[in-house]
């Protein structure tokens, strides 16, 4: 699968990608920066392949790729996908972002145009959050775009915190999102991408009306580490512009630098792990999703926690599961209180192990705690 292989040019890290926010003539300038950050992807589109194809030499010049497209990608097919698919600093063709149904059937004909020319690099296509494209349909919608449009991994946006009417909320429809994607994914056997603000904005009509504020880093941690736990395989800032403005780093850029390192020091734990399943604790859980009614493993005996409530995700990779924990309020500190089989090891922010050996543990607001332990034979009672 052409993910498969891009997946490789990542050396196998968790992919991050920054979307929009570099004009073209400030490449040369900022494309170092983004890579210094901890982003090493791009999404840009240019006006002319001419133009598209100087980025590239800039990119590859600063050691970045590019999810990238140009006029030219649609209007001649063939010749600009033979022009750009041999360009070592090439991702993968940005076709489009937030389709309408209307728009499936001809996208799909695109898809398949372009990966009839090159089969390894990736088309991205990134589809709208829920509560924006008929909440209630919205499943119906991705199962839609996954049997019209063949990309090799499903990308969807939704930026859960937000002022409305002046008071900050974290969208009530963002987990039930998570959910379904997550849902839709796993049942198609594609990876998804998820997206985290970091760009202040308004939202105004026809969409109901929000603003954005600049994130904070328990609000980048509740969201990146969320969107991992559901299974992500990519991660996608919206936009580079609120790491870098015109004045030059914003306070963003070091949140950025921090938050990256904590995913790739975790890269191997969440990179094709497979998602057993995601409850949720907390005196009221999110919409669309299962409560934690009972301990999932023999290997923890007891878990709870204070406070809002937090994200509880068993995941598998080779012969190790992990359970990660986050916490849902990115205000306040959780404690979490476990009885854990003295088999069940930590996992610490730099990704080394270490026994858990605490009875209780405070998780910071937005942040992530790991617990791991080793599949045994089935003979040993053990899942």
């Amino acid at each position: 699968m052409a993910f498969n292989v891009v997946a490789k040019q990542t050396e196998n890290k968790i992919p991050i990608i920054a979307w929009h926010g570099i004009p073209a003539e400030k490449s040369s300038e900022l494309f170092p920066l983004m890579k210094e950050a901890g982003i090493p992807i791009y999404l840009g589109k240019y006006n002319d392949i001419t133009t598209t194809l100087k980025i590239l030499d800039i990119a590859q010049k600063a050691g970045v790729k590019l999810i990238t497209s140009c006029p030219e990608l649609k209007s001649d097919v063939e010749a600009t996908v033979k022009r750009l698919m041999k360009h070592p600093a090439l991702y993968g063709y940005y076709l489009k972002d937030e389709p309408e149904t209307g728009d499936l059937p001809d996208l799909g004909v695109w898809v398949k145009q372009v990966q009839s020319f090159d089969k390894e690099h990736p088309c991205y296509i990134n589809l709208y959050p829920n509560w924006a494209w008929g909440k209630e349909q919205y499943a119906t919608h991705v199962a839609s775009f996954i049997e019209q449009v063949p990309v090799p991994f499903i990308s969807f946006d939704h930026y859960p915190v937000a002022l409305i009417d002046s008071i900050p909320i974290l969208r009530p429809e963002w987990y039930r999102n998570l959910e379904e994607i997550s849902v839709a994914a796993q049942k198609a056997k594609l990876p998804f991408w998820a997206f985290a603000l970091t760009s202040s904005h308004y939202l105004g009509p026809p969409s109901p009306p929000a603003f954005y504020p600049v994130p904070t880093l328990p609000e980048l941690r509740l969201q990146v580490f969320s969107n991992l736990a559901y299974g992500a395989q990519a991660l996608q800032y919206f936009t580079f512009a609120g790491a870098v403005d015109k004045n030059g780093k914003t306070p963003v850029y070091d949140l950025l630098q921090t938050v990256n390192r904590e995913i790739q020091n975790l890269s191997g734990i969440f990179l094709d792990a497979t998602v057993v399943s995601v409850w949720h604790t907390g005196a009221h859980i999110p919409e669309g999703t299962q409560r934690l009614e009972k301990m999932p493993v023999p290997q923890v005996k007891a878990l709870s926690t204070t406070g809002t409530g937090a994200v509880v995700s068993l995941l598998k990779k080779g012969d190790s599961q992990y359970l990660v924990i986050v916490n849902r309020d990115y205000k306040k500190t959780m404690v979490l209180a476990v009885n854990l089989d003295k088999s069940v090891k930590k996992i610490l922010k730099n990704g080394t192990t270490i026994p858990a050996n605490k009875s209780t543990e405070r998780i910071e607001a937005g942040d992530m705690l790991i617990y791991t332990w080793k599949i045994l034979p089935k003979n040993t009672n053990n899942q």
